[in-house]
């Protein structure tokens, strides 16, 4: 019986889409939005600007039947894009897409697409509270200039997070405006926040218009996720800050001294492409330094992906861009974002947390986590009915799982009610639970989220608990005759051992688009992150939750991003010469591979050592990415020369040469030989090649004079050399290069996996190493 409401609504899901499939193809004339990229070379002298030749175009392939007339009077054209990407975004049927695809100048056409977000103590967890660190928060004028835009679901501008108390005025070099709208005025923005615009004409184009009485079609932020990204970037020193008591001190971003600039690009209904490649085009416009994108779609090949074209148009213009990996872990190959130029950013643990207990019957006692406060509280001399609704401890079913709606009260009101994870988010199975009438929740693991435990601010007493604990409570439920169970919970706990672990939910490698770029890059403290929130939302995110707070606690790679975003802002101040490379560069190859333990860091959903795969060049360590030694840069060109390498047709690479109608120079053999800072060595299957040689150029940002000398991982699979393993550097800036040779001994069946040191007894400059050896197709 209770099966039936999950069963039922797969089958109207079905039929939606069904429907809607049929509906697309048995009318050619339904429209949609696409982003067209255009060769900003080709436009013809006689139009004076390229929004009319644009125009011309889009005349041009409009269906006859329609007897429209001008495309700017019927709204076609949504957009227009001319900084990090040339082109405009329009209203087109399937037909019309495809003919404007083929005519002169056009390079692409993309159909619009959705993406989603990816969603205290880290800066002390990260160093920047130490004796030793008042420089990377230095008050100089310089840390003020930097300014970092923020692609998210706008700001609330009132937390004081954002309070512009002692900063300098606004850096000369910034364009940009503080857009008004629905509660959102001039007055908002400041010396800190200094710029707001909001994009939804490719989310109205797609879905309608914004219903302005339950959403702010302005840079306020209602969901609170942008506010909360924003002030991990860049938020205010706030003393006292908590979430209902928990994790209480100190707030504050990556880069205190840092400005702020929102563009509000998501919604209720998702973050449309086309809105999103607005966004980076006019924040490149405006004068943004960073760019932190908390956010990702699926991964498609490079020249049809328009944020990895844009946000190369965005490094060109000397532009840092980190973005989220993505939550799809532990699944292999699970990652977002992939572009050698884009920062990718997996999620990490603190050494901070939120302990909670089970109690059973039996006087076993089981630990958890849980950020609940409320006026409902279960006595701990006292036990409660135990329930659960599945039928074996091991298979989820939607009972289990608490969905609305499968929950009888009969059988759950005034008891403990055991629901396994997925499907639905954590806080609403606590809403349905509390809803049935049952006094408190335990939220189980499953396999998918091993060991690892993420607290949230329930509606009820809830705790979680791990997948092995979850298995051992629930057989308990099920096997005993009248099984009972409290709940308890413990405040802040630091000083956790070991950290930082890898996320569960952050997306893995490798990057099947590229196996030679190493991803994701980093990783970023993600799990159970304090920041400012909405004040029109309650912390756990759900309408019926009545309670309201200045500052909350959330856990994904869209919180481990801006922690990113917000320490290469620190080093662009430190160093405003350097390149996004050389930024990157410094995050990757000073971030550190062992917990706090002195032991290989580990992965939450295994417990088992993690890998590059998991944890890219390893955990970021901000103190020691100010002063790296050496950098691995690389160049525009240097970034085209690897596309070069991937097979796309000289239309395609077009679309990344719109600034100096770059060519290939083929300067790179291999695409594995791009200056990156993570070594990937593919060994092909073939008997008359037994080893791979890779190159590398290093830049001396350390002392004039210094000495390198290398070490790297010895390998089962291969034996590796290093040519010459001394660099002498006699000057800053300097660059000097080496290859790295690896000859496969015996071929292994899984990828290996170590590390390439430079050391020159103050700095170590790390580089990753995966050695595959692969098999025929």
């Amino acid at each position: 019986m209770l099966e039936n409401p999950l069963k039922w609504l797969i089958f109207i899901l079905t039929s939606c889409m069904a429907s809607e499939i049929a509906l697309s193809v048995n009318n050619p004339l339904a429209r949609n939005t696409y982003i067209i990229q255009m060769d900003k070379s080709a436009k013809p002298v006689h139009f004076s600007e390229h929004l009319k030749w644009y125009s011309s175009k889009l005349q041009s392939v409009l269906l006859k039947s329609e007897n429209e007339g001008d495309v700017e009077d019927q709204g076609r054209i949504i957009y227009g894009y001319q900084n990090a990407f040339h082109g405009f975004a329009a209203q087109l049927s399937e037909e019309e897409a495809h003919k404007l695809e083929e005519l002169d100048g056009v390079l692409g056409v993309f159909p619009d697409t959705v993406y989603q977000l990816h969603t205290t103590r880290s800066p002390m967890f990260l160093g920047l509270e130490s004796k030793d660190s008042t420089n990377a928060w230095s008050q100089n004028v310089g840390d003020h200039d930097v300014i970092v835009g923020v692609l998210d679901t706008g700001i609330w501008p009132e937390s004081a997070s954002f309070n512009d108390t002692g900063m300098t005025p606004v850096p000369a070099h910034w364009k940009g405006i503080c857009e008004t709208g629905r509660a959102f005025d001039k007055r908002h923005c400041n010396r800190k926040i200094v710029g707001a615009r909001v994009f939804y004409k490719g989310i109205e184009a797609a879905t309608g218009k914004i219903n302005e009485q339950n959403e702010f079609k302005s840079p306020r932020d209602q969901d609170g996720h942008g506010t909360h990204t924003a002030a991990t970037v860049a938020g205010s020193p706030v003393p006292g800050a908590n979430l209902l008591g928990y994790a209480s001190g100190t707030a504050r971003g990556m880069a205190p001294g840092a400005r702020i600039a929102a563009y509000k690009v998501c919604w209720t209904s998702g973050c449309f492409s086309s809105d999103i490649l607005s966004a980076v085009d006019t924040a490149v416009a405006d004068g943004v330094n960073v760019l932190s994108i908390s956010l990702g779609g699926g991964v498609s090949s490079y020249s049809r992906d328009s944020l990895a074209i844009a946000t190369f148009g965005a490094m060109e213009m000397g532009v840092f861009v980190s973005c989220s990996a993505g939550n799809g872990g532990p699944d292999p190959a699970s990652l977002t974002n992939v572009s050698p130029w884009i920062t990718t950013v997996g999620a990490g643990t603190m050494d901070r947390n939120f302990p909670a207990a089970v109690r059973l019957g039996t006087g076993r006692s089981i630990t958890g986590v849980s950020l609940y406060k409320g006026r409902r509280v279960l006595s701990t001399s006292k036990q409660y009915p135990l329930v659960y609704m599945g039928s074996n401890s091991s298979s989820p079913d939607p009972t289990s799982l608490c969905l609305e709606g499968t929950l009888d009260p009969h059988l759950v009101e005034g008891k403990i009610v055991i629901c396994d994870r997925g499907i639905s988010p954590r806080v609403q199975k606590g809403q349905v639970v509390k809803d049935a009438g049952a006094v408190g929740m335990i939220l189980a693991n499953t396999a998918g989220n091993g060991e690892e435990l993420v607290a949230d601010c329930h509606l009820l007493p809830a705790v979680a608990v791990g997948e092995k604990e979850g298995k051992f409570i629930k057989q308990y439920a099920l096997t005993t005759r009248h099984p009972t169970a409290t709940v308890a919970f413990f405040g802040t706990r630091l000083g956790i051992r070991p950290s930082p672990v890898v996320a569960s939910f952050s997306s893995r490698g490798p990057n099947f688009l590229s196996l030679e770029i190493l991803k994701p890059d980093v990783i970023a403290p993600g799990v159970n992150i304090l920041a400012a929130w909405t004040d029109d939302l309650g912390p756990s995110s759900l309408p019926t939750d009545h309670r309201r707070v200045k500052f909350n606690i959330l856990s994904g790679t869209s919180m481990s991003c801006p922690h990113v975003s917000g320490v290469a802002a620190l080093i662009k101040a430190r160093h405003p010469e350097w390149s996004p490379a050389a930024i990157k560069s410094a995050l990757m190859t000073t971030a550190y591979v062992h917990d706090n333990t002195y032991k290989p860091l580990k992965d939450a959903s295994t417990a088992f050592p993690s890998t590059p795969y998991d944890h890219g060049a390893g955990h970021i360590n901000p103190l020691k990415a100010l002063d790296p030694g050496l950098v691995y840069d690389i160049k525009a060109q240097d970034y085209f020369e690897f596309l070069c390498t991937q097979n796309l047709t000289p239309t395609q690479l077009k679309a990344f040469s719109k600034h100096s109608n770059r060519s290939c120079k083929h300067s790179l053999s291999s695409p594995g030989n791009l200056n990156y800072p993570a070594i990937s060595a593919l060994i092909p299957d073939k008997l008359s090649i037994s080893s791979v040689t890779l190159h590398r150029t290093v830049t001396n940002v350390g002392p004039p004079v210094s000495t390198y000398h290398v070490a790297a991982t010895k390998f089962r699979g291969a034996t590796v050399t290093v040519e010459p393993p001394i660099l002498k550097f006699t000057k800053k800036y300097q660059k000097l290069s080496y290859k790295i040779t690896f000859t496969s001994k015996t071929r292994q069946a899984v990828p290996e996996f170590g590390g390439l040191v430079w050391k020159d007894g103050v700095h170590k400059v790390r580089s990753p190493i995966v050695i595959m050896w692969l098999t025929p197709i």
